[in-house]
């Protein structure tokens, strides 16, 4: 297992979640939810800077089938602007299911969606970084694909 912070991002339409992880890539928290619009680049950018992480790891929200979506296509296209922004490796990881987990995961805590969407978002960054770090840990190699500029 590599050694460092991660950044997590659940990309959506209308906001963006983020999640980091501690140096030892053990466990994943959240960290804020961005509007996503022209300043969501430099506001990552700016948290890039502050934490200093290892990669950033980007949802890839594929169909169940694992076919592309409109918004596979939009999470490919944030993440490329986001490395060509960036000093760091940014990889894509499948995120299938990630909001599903994390409105399940707020509901049974006693959230209502309708007030939880920014946190929805969020909890979906973690899950997406958690399941990244897991899989990393479990199969001693980096997960998902790097985006290659």
């Amino acid at each position: 297992m590599r050694t460092g912070i991660r950044i997590g991002v659940d990309v959506g339409r209308a906001r963006v979640g983020v999640a980091r992880s501690d140096r030892d890539g053990l466990l994943a928290t959240p960290v804020e939810t961005l509007p996503r619009d022209s300043e969501t680049i430099p506001s990552l950018q700016a948290l890039i800077t502050e934490l200093e992480p290892l990669e950033v790891v980007v949802g890839l929200p594929l169909s169940l089938s694992g076919a592309d979506t409109a918004s596979t296509i939009d999470a490919r296209d944030f993440a490329r602007s986001l490395a060509e922004a960036s000093a760091v490796p940014v990889r894509l990881v499948d995120e299938r299911l990630t909001t599903v987990s994390a409105q399940r995961a707020l509901h049974d805590a006693g959230r209502r969606a309708k007030g939880s969407r920014p946190v929805i978002d969020q909890v979906a960054a973690v899950i997406i970084l958690q399941n990244a770090l897991d899989s990393e840990r479990m199969a001693a190699r980096p997960p998902g694909t790097l985006i290659d500029l």
